[in-house]
């Protein structure tokens, strides 16, 4: 029996369902998940809160793409400002926007989780099957490096140049035009995102797919789930119809990321040891630009296609981060500097000259660093606390110097931070500056487009939320399949092993209802 996708638009009563399993959120976790749920038999029905799109709605505008599939309308951050947080809201979820950059989980994390949090069943010999099936699923190679841009050459000349690590990256696409508007949709279906793969294969096989419908409360008791409550929204408006949409499974899988699964959850009143929403990781991003002589046109080519993993391991007590290439469009790139006026022209003006180069920091390995929690706000809206530890201060200003020193090695006649008042380096004796400014919340920008835990896997029952096969601790019938498991920040981009551990779980939702 063939499925359906049915839009909040059409939906002109409310609507009750009854299926095997209800699946909540199509992002990496949830659309993997599906396909395998639906290949083995069983009757689906996935609740998404974002609206449906098809290539042909990719106009690769930013101010359509950011409401149109970006949570909050692409205005998400801590509860203190401090940290801009891009996350997906639409149908295959992050992978709609994300920059198809693809890891497999590190062996060293991989080690640690098992030292720390209990899951030995978690290595690389069990999960390299399930790695293999999502790579040949989503054609993950690595992009050459012939094809690279000027913005994520300048990050591998400036570290060759240096003698440090960088290689090209894999990435999850299939026909890509390397135009480098991979963060506003593919208007050509050529980034293998959940809503041109894995959904449709499920759907094929029988799935009924509700978008934009909020799921609001899990009703239960104590034990079991017995309904999904879920609001029909208003498309364009986030706000609530007079429609809902009741689902009444077996079995309940939560796909819905690190920020809206504990908020649900909560709003559940599903909490038993109090461990939802705490240990929130978001490998937090600080970004500089380098201004060169030579065109750039960072806005074009593969957004990420060039890593370094060169300070990934800092010692025992220090904080690791990695290196990435951004994508400077020009309303990200406007928003992002913290200047107005003459400064903005001028900036802009310069747009077509620029690189723009990340840092990103490994959270949750160092003893003591919990990363944040999320809560609700009385309004029912995440709230999102991200303390700026030293460790984190650290390494930030550590990450600036080295992004300082790939420019310059890249050729840059001019390096300048996102701090409140920026800095601007021209030379390896301006690197002292850096040495002295003001680092953490609000005296710079910070970002994050990768949101992992809040739903801690574990094998200690009063420390963690679910088990090692995704299971809910005391609700039999409730699994958590995406990055919200995710017991630590990875050092990695995390789709990929979203997709591994979501490909793991088939069977173990399969098996329990």
């Amino acid at each position: 029996m063939k499925g359906r996708i049915t839009q909040g638009k059409d939906i002109t009563a409310d609507v009750v369902e009854t299926c095997d399993v209800c699946i909540i959120g199509s992002g990496a976790g949830g659309g993997v998940l599906a396909a395998g749920l639906v290949a083995r038999g069983l009757d689906v029905v996935m609740l998404e809160a974002g609206g449906y799109h098809t290539r042909r709605d990719f106009n690769l505008h930013e101010e359509t793409a950011f409401p149109m599939l970006y949570q909050a309308r692409g205005t998400r951050a801590t509860d203190d400002l401090a940290i801009s947080i891009l996350q997906g809201r639409s149908v295959g979820g992050g992978t709609t926007i994300n920059w198809t950059t693809c890891f497999r989980t590190p062996d060293r994390i991989l080690r640690h989780w098992a030292e720390h949090h209990g899951l030995e069943a978690l290595t690389a010999a069990t999960l390299d099957p399930h790695w293999e099936a999502m790579e040949a699923r989503l054609n993950i190679h690595a992009w050459p490096e012939p094809l690279a841009n000027a913005n994520n050459r300048k990050l591998l000349d400036g570290c060759r140049k240096l003698g440090w690590e960088a290689a090209p990256l894999r990435r999850n696409v299939k026909g890509c035009a390397n135009s480098g508007y991979c963060g506003m949709g593919c208007p050509v279906d050529g980034k293998q995102s959940q809503h041109v793969t894995s959904i449709p294969d499920a759907v094929d096989g029988g799935m009924r797919l509700y978008a934009d419908v909020e799921v609001r409360r899990l009703e239960h008791d104590g034990k079991r789930i017995a309904a999904v409550h879920g609001v029909v929204m208003e498309r364009g408006r986030d706000r609530d119809t007079a429609h809902a949409v009741t689902v009444k499974p077996k079995v309940v899988a939560l796909c819905g990321g690190a920020i809206n699964n504990p908020v649900l959850l909560l709003r559940s009143e599903l909490n038993p040891n109090g461990r939802v929403g705490l240990r929130t990781f978001l490998h937090p991003v600080v970004a500089l630009a380098g201004i060169y002589e030579d065109e750039v046109a960072p806005y074009y080519g593969a957004p990420q296609s060039i890593g370094s993993h060169h300070f990934i391991d800092r010692g025992p007590d220090k904080m690791g981060y990695f290196l990435e290439a951004a994508p400077m469009h020009p309303m990200l790139t406007a928003s992002a500097a913290g200047v107005f006026g003459a400064e903005l022209d001028e900036l802009m003006r310069k747009l077509p000259n620029i690189s723009g180069l990340l840092a990103l920091h490994v959270d949750g390995l160092l003893p003591g660093d919990e990363g944040g929690t999320v809560t609700v706000r009385p309004d029912g809206r995440p709230g999102i606390a991200y303390p700026v530890r030293p460790a984190l201060v650290e390494a930030m200003r550590e990450s600036h110097m080295s992004l300082a020193r790939v420019h310059l090695a890249a050729g840059a006649k001019k390096v300048g931070t996102l701090h409140k008042r920026p800095l601007q380096i021209r030379s390896e004796a301006d690197l002292a500056t850096l040495e002295k400014a003001p680092y953490g919340a609000m005296e710079h920008a910070i970002f994050t487009a990768h949101q992992m835990g809040g739903c801690a896997m574990g094998s200690d029952v009063e420390n963690s939320v679910v088990d090692v096969n995704h299971r809910h601790h005391t609700v039999g019938n409730l699994f958590v399949v995406d990055g919200s498991v995710l017991p630590t920040a990875l050092g990695v981009n995390p789709s990929h092993t979203i997709y591994g551990l979501a490909h793991r779980a088939r069977d173990l939702v399969a098996g329990a209802v």
